[in-house]
């Protein structure tokens, strides 16, 4: 990608970055406004008109390409509104009514969730997606979907890696890790002069302020479990997570983390400019390593937490479209959801792969995408549909507070794990009592 921003954090992190840029270009997919004026907006040609809201990107090309997507729609009329600032709390505010978006994008990392349903703000989808249904991933279906509906088209995959320096790792003596106690050992091992082992962001990984907590989905993945389990009852306090949480306090204490870098895990700069010898980071960062270090670099999966327990991991991300049901026109602006997000390949490959650099949604499209076939891309293509978690639409803002709250304590304090992730777990508790009430 051109221009790396916060657009591929959580949608929680990128909030507290767009409100802190004063609407600076710091951000990267789409979002959508809709409504047309009257039920039916005739006032461009005498046709529909349908408002599309995508936030800010970051990527040079991505603006004009959205609207001329759009253009070319022959149905409707779509307006296209690009959405500087605080993006999260500028779309809440306009599905509460008519005027609002008629399609949107969202966040498959936590801006998505459970209350939009249950709030009445989108309707499902199920109908423009099932004929291909079988071409996403059982993932993307999953951070899409609650009660067995389908809500957003998937638009855009993230995922990330830990990146690593072959020449780093050669000198040193260390293999790719594969478990933590080898990521542990070879942070420890690739740890020289100036030189750090290991950069997980300068939070060490847990706290989701200021674009951080890289690590509070894979501190629990490594060890089997996750934020939720797969019935959502707490998943984060069995004893393999508490293990994982041991280690990742003793990786955060033992003096080979990067902390202090200029930019924090999203941007590769710490890596690239030699600051630390692996880093937990996105695929957007892919072309700018590339550029940067040749062919001295590979990606491998944040790694288990033993050889018998948990297994690798990274992060399902990205964004999808939804349709508001606000919208003075639902059938209009799913038909053209339908058309842009379901039927036109040539557009979706275009949006993933020609301004930044993403995993497209369908599953065909991922797999002919000639930027995928080879070398560490079609790499990072096999651990993403091998290693990618979804994240559970069920898992609200309260939940993720509590919850890295207890991380932070963890790792960062010296917090006793137990009554940490005991105290989490309540909150969690309550807002599950909450939603099934």
């Amino acid at each position: 990608m051109d221009k790396l921003s916060p657009s591929h954090l959580p949608a929680s992190t990128r909030r507290t970055f767009l409100a802190l840029a004063g609407g600076l270009s710091l951000g990267g997919v789409l979002a959508a406004c809709g409504g047309d004026s009257g039920g039916l907006d005739t006032g461009g040609g005498g046709k529909p008109t349908l408002k599309q809201w995508y936030h800010l990107y970051g990527e040079a090309g991505t603006e004009q390409a959205v609207k001329n997507y759009a253009k070319s729609y022959p149905a409707v009329n779509v307006e296209v509104q690009w959405t500087p600032g605080d993006y999260t709390s500028k779309l809440s505010s306009g599905l509460l009514s008519d005027s609002g978006p008629d399609v949107f994008e969202c966040g498959i990392d936590g801006q998505f969730s459970v209350d939009m349903v249950k709030s009445g703000q989108v309707v499902p989808l199920d109908d423009i997606v099932g004929a291909v249904r079988g071409d996403y991933t059982d993932s993307d279906i999953k951070s899409t979907s609650v009660g067995g509906k389908v809500y957003g088209v998937k638009i855009v995959d993230d995922t990330g890696f830990l990146y690593y320096r072959k020449s780093m790792l050669q000198q040193a003596g260390v293999r790719p890790p594969a478990t933590m106690d080898e990521l542990i050992d070879a942070a420890k091992a690739l740890t020289r002069d100036s030189v750090k082992g290991l950069f997980i962001g300068n939070d060490a990984g847990v706290t989701p302020a200021f674009g951080g907590g890289a690590l509070l989905g894979p501190v629990l993945w490594m060890a089997g479990t996750d934020y939720l389990t797969s019935d959502n009852k707490v998943g984060f306090a069995t004893a393999e997570a508490k293990d994982a949480f041991t280690k990742l306090r003793a990786l955060a204490g033992g003096g080979s983390l990067l902390l202090g870098a200029p930019t924090d895990w999203w941007d590769p700069s710490a890596f690239t400019q030699g600051l630390a010898a692996m880093q937990w980071c996105g695929l957007w960062a892919l072309p700018k390593i590339q550029q940067a270090l040749g062919d001295d670099f590979g990606i491998v999966p944040w790694p288990a937490l033993s050889p018998t327990v948990g297994k690798p991991s990274t992060f399902l991300g990205g964004w999808a479209s939804f349709v508001s049901a606000k919208s003075r026109n639902v059938a209009a602006a799913k038909d053209f959801t339908k058309w842009l997000w379901v039927d036109n390949k040539q557009n979706q490959e275009d949006f993933n792969l020609s301004y930044g650099f993403h995993v497209p949604p369908r599953k065909s499209l991922a797999e002919s995408a000639q930027k995928l076939r080879a070398g560490v891309a079609a790499e990072a293509l096999k651990i993403f549909n091998q290693y990618a978690v979804p994240f559970n639409p069920m898992w609200t803002q309260k939940m993720r507070t509590a919850y890295a709250d207890a991380a932070t304590a963890i790792v960062r304090q010296n917090a006793d794990i137990t009554s940490s992730l005991a105290t989490a777990k309540a909150a969690v508790d309550a807002e599950l009592a909450r939603l099934a009430s």
